[in-house]
């Protein structure tokens, strides 16, 4: 590696241009989804690589090191498809949705959606988990009472979202704080800056955008009618609802999060047998392959039919090849390349701010994976912030506005499949109602070039304290809350 060449800015640029051109046809034009695209940036970047002097045996050495990154995340993956599948054969998703369309008003349906969804997932730590679970069943009620599905999904994924970034429980709050060396409660509290006005504000959106719609979602011969067949199709009992407060318990005692999710799996398990009548033989099937309705309801056919190991497959095929190629583009210098150009016209602390946000949108749109777009800024940039005599929080909140929040605005992100894969709306529909994703960026902006809440803090040895790249990666293994 002695004789190898840094990219410049224009190279280092290149396998990401050919990245997001050919996403976007593959998206707007071809729609085959993201293999193929990713799997060019892998090759342009390999091309790249080759010419600034890196042997094929170190480039395979960068690929095989993305991947490594991935492997926890696709087993909590896994583990959420088998939930989805338990819940919805005991009857606890159904149950929700039954009680949903009984209980919750139109007019303030939309607003509702995006805080429980929020409470959901600070209780546990997971966009994900909140998504695949409540998600649904709010589709359901959303889609029965005449709403368009995505506002419906962009109320959930803002909720989800806001819960995460705001969790102590949540694998990218804690990482987030630790890369850049800050206390994770530190972290949170300057986050309510950002998190609290932006989440208002998308409040009021989806109120004023889903009063639009509750006119049109007085359809009480549909209500009826899914309340009907999800009655004929499963025991509807409230007994059923205690599994979701037994999950936000068993969360709060932060075991390991893949056994901890192989749990909640097993007792949705029990729960078919007990309340649905299901065999053992049943269970284990749909664990495997998700549930098949079979209602004759598109509405219910469309959402139930969700879950299981083999329903996962495609998003962590997506993870895969995603993570390798970050792990590349990495390897070879393209992050450090692009971001040191961004920190170099940094010349003022908003110049920095918007700088720090633009670059972990770059790295996110590259690799569509929120861990990288976590770990290599803070890598990068925390030693500026100490030079700068900025709190380092500050950053860390950057990092969370722009790389764990900011990855669902990628249509090819790994948040953003999985929330087509489980809510049924494609990205390129559900991201202009993600409000709060929008938003959480822009106040960080308006914050970095007014100075409001920008924390100030004298480091007495900005060397010591700058984190290096094997803590980095330590903090990595050390962070198992949630996915991505």
């Amino acid at each position: 590696m002695s004789n190898v060449k840094q990219p410049t800015l224009f190279q280092a640029v290149m396998p990401l241009l050919i990245l997001v051109v050919t996403g976007l046809f593959s998206i707007l034009h071809w729609k085959v989804g993201m293999y193929l695209p990713i799997i060019t940036g892998i090759v342009a970047a390999a091309l790249l690589g080759k010419y600034l002097g890196y042997k094929w045996t170190e480039l395979e050495r960068y690929l095989f090191e993305g991947v490594s990154r991935a492997l926890t995340p696709i087993f909590i993956l896994f583990m959420i498809g088998l939930i989805i599948a338990t819940w919805i054969l005991s009857g606890v998703i159904p149950t929700l949705i039954y009680y949903g369309l009984e209980i919750m008003s139109p007019s303030t349906f939309i607003p509702t959606v995006a805080v429980v969804s929020a409470i959901i997932s600070v209780a546990t730590g997971s966009s994900f988990t909140s998504i695949a679970t409540v998600g649904i069943a709010f589709m359901a009620v959303g889609i029965g009472m005449g709403f368009p599905p995505a506002l419906v999904a962009g109320a959930v994924i803002s909720g989800a979202f806001l819960g995460d970034k705001n969790s102590p429980l949540s694998e990218t709050t804690n990482l987030a704080s630790a890369l850049v060396g800050t206390d994770i409660f530190s972290h949170i509290k300057h986050m309510m800056w950002d998190a609290i006005p932006a989440f208002i504000i998308s409040l009021a959106l989806y109120w004023y955008i889903g009063g639009q719609y509750v006119a049109k979602t007085e359809n009480l011969e549909q209500i009826q009618m899914i309340q009907n067949t999800l009655d004929q199709m499963f025991n509807i009992n409230p007994v059923l609802l205690l599994l979701p407060l037994l999950t936000l318990y068993i969360t709060f005692k932060r075991l390991p999060v893949v056994p901890t999710l192989l749990l909640i799996s097993i007792l949705g398990g029990i729960a078919a047998i007990i309340f649905q009548g299901s065999t053992f033989s049943h269970v284990i099937q749909v664990m495997t392959f998700g549930y098949k309705s079979q209602s004759g309801v598109k509405i219910i056919d469309s959402l139930l039919n969700q879950g299981g190991l083999t329903s996962t497959f495609d998003v962590n095929c997506l993870a895969i090849i995603a993570v390798a190629l970050g792990g590349i583009l990495e390897g070879i210098g393209v992050f450090n390349s692009i971001l040191n150009s961004f920190i170099h016209k940094a010349k003022n602390t908003g110049s920095l701010i918007v700088s720090t946000l633009i670059s972990i949108f770059v790295v996110g749109f590259a690799s569509g994976v929120q861990i990288l777009a976590i770990i290599i800024p803070a890598r990068t940039f925390a030693k500026t912030y100490r030079e700068r005599g900025l709190d380092t929080k500050n950053l860390s909140r950057c990092i969370e506005a722009a790389g764990a929040v900011g990855s669902i605005l990628v249509p090819w992100s790994v948040p953003a499949l999985f929330a087509q894969k489980m809510l049924g709306v494609n990205p390129i529909e559900f991201i202009p109602y993600v409000f709060f994703a929008f938003l959480v960026p822009l106040f960080n902006i308006i914050y970095g070039i007014t100075g409001f809440t920008i924390a100030k803090k004298t480091y007495p040895d900005t060397v010591t304290s700058t984190i290096c790249a094997d803590q980095a990666n330590k903090e990595i293994h050390l962070s198992n809350s949630g996915p991505y």
